[in-house]
């Protein structure tokens, strides 16, 4: 991103108003359909500019240390653990061969509907609309930026676009997307208190539009260096490193949900439990 956030914020708010029909009918929406052009951009120029895939900062700064030796084990290929395998996808995978996936034997799939209040998904109709028809159980995921608006404002705008929660056995609770600020300071100018009131704000605000608390996707380093708050008694967690284990967790969680252990040739997770265990967290509220 070569433009600073303040020249093209009013531009950003005002392009995504085009694509929120498509996202609000999103259930409505033929699982094939292709976006409209968005302000006179391309849609593909408009994701390139805006969009960041959950992940990327994490792999920016961290690196990708995952080979195809750890990707199998942390797929379960070399394990007994039983596990389920799944993806994530953005803006930048544009429209998914889903069926190509599933028979990958991929189960299920975290699809980016927002960023910040100013970025919506123009593919998410696609994208989560045809991983549930082919089968997979999915959700939605919230990438933060906590240096432009509250918690509670970008979990309303979740929600409003794509972020909601069904009891259909079907819709995993939304995820919130926190890592490395593309645009500045490792913690977007926040203390680390600030940033745990942030996260708290954005849950709390989810949990009461939806029923559902988020699950909440980071690394331990950007946690450990950006976040002083406890949540693993409400928020299940998506742990991103890419090697053959998870490594240490995140301050107060001893137990991970999902895992992304690769971002290559695509976002790659796990899903900690059994199929059927999936299924509960899909349906039960909490």
């Amino acid at each position: 991103m070569s433009a600073p956030r303040k020249r093209w914020w009013r531009f950003a708010t005002s392009a995504t108003a085009a694509s929120v029909a498509v996202l609000v009918l999103g259930a409505l929406a033929p699982a094939g359909a292709a976006p409209a052009t968005i302000s006179g951009m391309s849609v593909d120029d408009y994701v390139a500019r805006y969009d960041h895939p959950m992940g990327s900062q994490i792999a920016r700064v961290e690196g990708d240390h995952s080979t195809a030796q750890t990707q199998a084990i942390a797929a379960g290929d070399v394990t007994a653990a039983a596990s389920v395998e799944g993806i994530d996808v953005s803006g930048h995978q544009g429209n998914v061969d889903w069926a190509n996936y599933w028979g990958q034997g991929k189960r299920f799939a975290y699809v980016k509907a927002t960023e910040g209040t100013y970025y919506t998904n123009p593919y998410f109709a696609q994208q989560y609309n045809g991983s549930y028809n082919i089968g997979m159980i999915r959700g939605a995921y919230h990438f933060a930026t906590p240096d432009t608006a509250s918690g509670a404002a970008q979990a309303n705008y979740f929600v409003d676009h794509g972020g909601g929660w069904s009891a259909d056995g079907k819709t995993l609770p939304g995820a919130l997307d926190m890592e490395y600020n593309p645009y500045g300071s490792t913690c977007y100018g926040l203390s680390k208190s600030a940033m745990t009131a942030w996260i708290k704000d954005f849950s709390d605000t989810y949990h009461a539009r939806t029923g559902r608390y988020p699950v909440i996707y980071t690394s331990t380093n950007w946690w450990s260096q950006c976040v002083d708050g406890a949540f693993a008694a409400t928020n299940p967690l998506w742990i991103a490193r890419y090697a053959a284990s998870v490594g240490t967790l995140p301050f107060n969680w001893s137990f991970y949900t999902f895992w992304q252990y690769s971002s290559t040739p695509i976002d790659q997770n796990t899903f900690n439990g059994a199929y059927d265990r999936l299924q509960v967290l899909a349906t039960s509220k909490g």
